[in-house]
């Protein structure tokens, strides 16, 4: 079954990025999709090293979770990643995974490539352009595939549950998190129906 993979790159269990996370796997699962979130709530993510131990292993030396993030990875067609502004940039833990699971990619079977997916961020009043802007060049340089919506993936919140107040906001993720399912769709559909263990 196709599948999007969500991480909620917030410390908050409950908060903000998580909530806008859970509302797009809701979208997407509308549209028939399978969804998995993992949240970075409990887990503490160490910066890449640059070893490159990536390369003769297949999988990152360092062991903090990231490993099984990886491997949902690998079986999903779809990828989006939330994370909370941190004086103007994205949260550090987002950015040391975005960067480790971009280099096994890269040093092993480019396996991110052709994947669809994108980033949303998540402030109180600024920074969520240049987080977005830093996010999606781990998208981009990855040679995966990043749809559009009716404007940036930015919400404004600050106390979790404010970003509900901001329906411009929401409305954009959730017109964000279609597109995702309908370019999964389009493009993996018929290629894992052809698949002799596909489910129907």
């Amino acid at each position: 079954m196709l599948k999007v993979l969500l991480i909620s790159g917030s410390p908050k269990a409950e908060g903000n990025t998580a909530q806008l996370i859970s509302e797009c796997a809701k979208v997407i699962q509308e549209q028939g999709l399978e969804t998995e979130i993992v949240s970075f709530s409990e887990m503490k993510i160490e910066s890449c090293t640059a070893c490159g131990k990536c390369t003769e292993l297949g999988v990152c030396s360092l062991e903090d979770g990231l490993n099984d993030i990886v491997k949902k990875l690998r079986g999903a067609q779809g990828f989006i990643v939330g994370a909370p502004v941190y004086f103007g940039t994205a949260r550090g833990d987002v950015m040391a995974a975005l960067q480790r699971i971009g280099y096994v990619s890269r040093m092993t079977d480019r396996f991110l490539s052709g994947k669809v997916g994108g980033a949303i961020a998540v402030a109180r009043r600024g920074g969520q352009t240049f987080t977005l802007q830093e996010m999606l060049m781990f998208f981009l340089i990855n040679d995966m595939i990043v749809p559009g919506s009716t404007y940036w993936n930015m919400v404004f919140g600050r106390l979790p549950g404010e970003v509900w107040q901001d329906k411009e906001g929401i409305d954009t993720i959730r017109h964000f998190a279609g597109n995702v399912a309908n370019l999964v769709k389009k493009l993996f559909g018929p290629e894992i129906a052809a698949t002799p263990n596909a489910q129907a």
